[in-house]
């Protein structure tokens, strides 16, 4: 990648759509624990909006890559995808529990 400023901009945008993603599966999860159910659904499927946004900016630098503009692996890179990974634990780890906390009739 010819322009280091433009990485640097791609990898600061999944960092910060990534970080509200996971910030909306924590909410989640805790509203599931409280037996807000709809609520924490709606909160799960926000903060996958989040999330897709980051996983496409991160599509964009694959591509990037396989057509010959691979980005220079750095620090920020490699805490970019380091950050997006972290994510979609959340984004797993939400939905179970969500389904989780049904089954088991929490009430709120």
């Amino acid at each position: 990648m010819e322009n280091n400023e433009a990485l640097h901009l791609s990898c600061f945008e999944i960092i910060s759509q990534v970080g509200t993603a996971r910030s909306c599966f924590v909410e989640a999860i805790d509203l599931a624990c409280d037996g807000e159910f709809e609520a924490a659904r709606a909160k799960a499927e926000e903060g996958d909006a989040f999330f897709t946004a980051a996983h496409g900016v991160h599509t964009t630098l694959v591509t990037q890559a396989a057509q010959g503009d691979a980005p220079v692996a750095d620090i920020l890179l490699i805490h970019a995808e380091d950050q997006l990974m972290s994510g979609e634990d959340f984004k797993i780890l939400a939905e179970r529990l969500i389904r989780l906390a049904e089954r088991a009739g929490v009430a709120a």
